[in-house]
């Protein structure tokens, strides 16, 4: 019982990582019906930011008198890598994506898949390829109770995906841009012959769901400890298929999909193998595509052709 707890705690956090990058992709995906395949370059990208972020503001002397780094700097670590990442998702968005946003549907298909190579052969070049430790921005405290093995990163992790997660949902339920990206995410079209400014959102878009993956990448480099410029491959596709099982283009379904995913992986390692945690996860997408294509809280929409 114990061990099923500890894996459930290292689950959620995991996949509350996978849920803030999959916010991205579902946000996109519902205001220009486009995957944004570059959108694991972001993440790998808002990690970089914070890591550059952390060493320019000292982390480094702070790791080596044993003193930990203080609470308003990881702050400003965390708002710099999102506010860094922000800029790279309007700017992909401005460059990429709307010269191409009325073509056919390849076409931005194809366009997201040449920003995401641009920027991880990039990113080889300006970070090299050899990993890197990640800085402590936080020093590790671990705790036991009842058996069950807690740190303060794990549940930091936790804690501050669930604040943006949150501060997310108020932002669109509740401000006059997030109700005009709901509009956009409904009808573009329609949005703009009510006089929305359709860039306007699309670019609020982007630099949210941007910022909140260069906050999945710092918490998933304190959690891995070890970051690369090919980072972003893998756990970008994990967050899709988180995207896809929850129903891509719905925040909640993003949320739930990147918990289930975490889950899924921690326990297939825990009681099956660690060699199918990633296997599961492809899995998953497989049977959802199958049985359930648009997602646990997905709807099913007629469109007119």
């Amino acid at each position: 019982m114990r061990e099923l707890v500890q894996q459930i705690i290292n689950g959620l956090s995991l996949g509350s990582i996978y849920a803030l990058i999959a916010l991205g992709y579902t946000m996109v995906y519902g205001s220009l019906k486009l995957i944004n395949f570059a959108h694991g370059e972001v993440f790998m990208v808002g990690a970089y930011a914070g890591y550059f972020s952390a060493v320019a503001l000292g982390v480094e002397g702070y790791e080596a008198s044993g003193a930990g780094f203080p609470g308003l700097f990881a702050v400003a670590v965390l708002a710099i890598a999102m506010a860094a990442s922000a800029l790279l998702g309007i700017t992909i968005e401005a460059l990429a994506y709307r010269p191409v946003r009325n073509a056919p549907r390849l076409t931005p298909l194809i366009t997201a898949i040449g920003v995401s190579l641009f920027l991880q052969n990039a990113a080889m070049l300006l970070f090299k390829p050899d990993p890197r430790r990640y800085p402590a921005i936080l020093r590790e405290v671990r705790f036991e109770i009842g058996g069950v093995i807690l740190t303060n990163i794990k549940l930091t992790i936790f804690a501050v995906a669930v604040s943006l997660m949150v501060g997310l949902h108020l932002f669109v339920q509740r401000t006059w841009t997030g109700r005009a990206m709901r509009a956009v995410s409904m009808n573009l079209d329609a949005a703009r012959l009510m006089g929305i400014d359709v860039n306007h959102v699309i670019r609020a878009t982007f630099a949210l769901g941007s910022g909140l993956a260069a906050a999945a990448g710092i918490l998933f480099g304190l959690d891995q400890v070890l970051i690369n410029p090919l980072m972003g491959v893998f756990t970008g596709l994990k967050a899709f298929v988180a995207a896809v099982l929850g129903g891509i283009g719905n925040i909640p379904g993003a949320v739930v999909g990147g918990l289930l995913i975490g889950l899924a992986e921690q326990l297939t390692a825990g009681y099956v193998s660690p060699d199918y945690r990633d296997a599961i996860t492809f899995l998953i997408l497989i049977v959802i595509l199958v049985l359930k294509p648009e997602g646990l809280l997905g709807v099913v929409r007629q469109e007119k052709v």
